[in-house]
């Protein structure tokens, strides 16, 4: 097959620096939050990938003008409730969760109606998490199942809203607070933990938005109605993609690796916390601000004395996207590793706690599941023998991803389907693994 790898060899040792893709979730910020400055907003290094273009895509169905120069894409915003489109506008947000429901919010002053679609996979997925807020700000949708399609039609008379979201979701918090800029006085939000770039941007961009934030919760506060002006950007390294490289690193014999210029915002670097209890040898270094958000060069070396661990659920919205490569690295430490309350796991593109557990199993590791909590019994002297073939994941790229690594360190005959579902993501993520000399067909 074509769209298919094959791996009978595990990686040679290495030491090599790199860098990887872009950091998605800023990229598909910067777009969004760019449409409604006024000015031309100028974002180099953005992430070439099919979610961020159709992040572009999307901003250029609203009728808002954007020009690729080297590595620089212009976006020529036309301010707040700027927005001009033509009837029954169909806007694909293909696989990309974050943009979909991010969208809905940076629409939610159009009065016409608007289609939002996806791909097969995104629309699996609950939207009605955004759907409520919407609804609550005035905004009209519609939807079969409480998914994709969604038809939205929005208010110039919108009112601010009071919402405590309890999910932990970027998606949602980023969803409101766009909202919230569309609409005339202050709408406040009590949010669970999560990634915070949305917040962050915006306070760069000196928009007056409140943040007060206790061990469990962020309290923001955002006025409405509000123009900021067009900004430069430049986004660093993707710390959800560096991650499959320091499991790599920390799995493979005798190597070192050194990525470069990676978003290390507290918000995101569960998977840093959570490998160092494990007693993985990995530090940040040569750390700096950058309009708000810290980046770092992540240093790792491999290491065979990985231990359990009982993980606690505060860290569950920092590595939500990692969690299957922490599940890989439990599988090879010593003892009884414990993850808690990972029902948003199949919230992603794929049942990813469900496939995570079969594929566990697939590898001769014991798991036990209760609810949404898993239990991984880790084998530290793990080696496969078997022949392996990974399908039916809906093309999640990060499956893909897992699964390539699995097979570069743990021994075995691997056919690993969809290797196109990087595309909406870390698109030379293949070319890396070349580059570190891992080998595939």
């Amino acid at each position: 097959m074509k769209n298919q790898v094959k791996i009978n060899n595990i990686i040679k040792p290495f030491n090599k620096k790199i860098n990887v893709s872009s950091d998605k979730s800023l990229s598909i910020r910067c777009v969004l939050l760019s449409s409604i400055a006024i000015g031309v907003s100028k974002i180099y290094n953005l992430l070439d990938s099919e979610d961020v273009r159709n992040a572009v895509r999307s901003i250029n169905k609203l009728g808002i003008k954007s020009k690729r120069k080297k590595n620089c894409l212009e976006i020529y915003g036309v301010g707040i409730n700027g927005f001009k489109i033509k009837k029954n506008t169909i806007i694909n947000a293909g696989n990309s969760g974050t943009l979909a429901r991010c969208l809905l919010g940076l629409c939610s002053s159009i009065n016409q109606n608007i289609k939002i679609v996806g791909d097969r996979s995104l629309s699996k997925r609950d939207f009605s998490r955004v759907t409520k807020p919407l609804n609550l700000f005035g905004v009209k949708t519609k939807s079969k199942n409480r998914s994709l399609p969604i038809e939205i039609k929005g208010s110039k008379l919108l009112r601010p809203i009071d919402y405590y979201e309890d999910k932990g979701s970027a998606q949602v918090k980023t969803c409101i607070i766009l909202s919230a800029i569309n609409t005339s006085g202050t709408t406040k939000i009590k949010a669970k933990k999560s990634r915070n770039h949305t917040e962050l941007l915006l306070k760069y961009l000196k928009y007056p938005i409140k943040i007060k934030k206790n061990n469990n919760y962020d309290f923001i506060e955002v006025q409405g109605l509000n123009q900021y002006k067009s900004f430069d950007y430049t986004v660093p390294g993707d710390i959800s993609s560096a991650s499959f490289f320091i499991v790599l690193t920390l799995l493979s014999k005798n190597s070192e690796l050194v990525i470069n210029n990676i978003n290390i915002n507290d918000s995101r670097i569960g998977i840093i916390k959570i490998l160092t209890q494990m007693n993985a040898k990995l530090r940040i270094i040569n750390k700096r601000n950058y309009k708000g958000e810290y980046i770092g060069d992540i240093k790792i070396k491999s290491t065979t004395k990985l231990r359990s661990i009982n993980c606690s659920k505060l860290l569950n919205s920092s590595a939500i996207d990692e969690f299957i490569l922490i599940f890989l690295v439990a599988a090879k430490a010593k003892g009884v590793s414990t993850f808690w309350d990972l029902d948003e796991l199949n919230k992603k593109e794929s049942p990813r706690l469900d496939i995570a557990t079969k594929f566990l199993k697939m590898i001769g590791i014991k798991v036990i599941r209760k609810k949404n909590n898993l239990k991984i019994y880790g084998n530290p002297n793990l080696e496969l023998k078997g022949n392996y073939h990974i399908k039916n994941f809906l093309k999640d790229h990060r499956i893909f991803m897992m699964s390539v690594i699995a097979a570069l360190t743990l021994k075995g005959n691997w056919r690993i389907n969809d290797k196109d579902s990087i595309n909406t993501s870390f698109p030379n993520f293949l070319k890396i693994i070349q580059k570190l000399g891992g080998k595939y067909n």
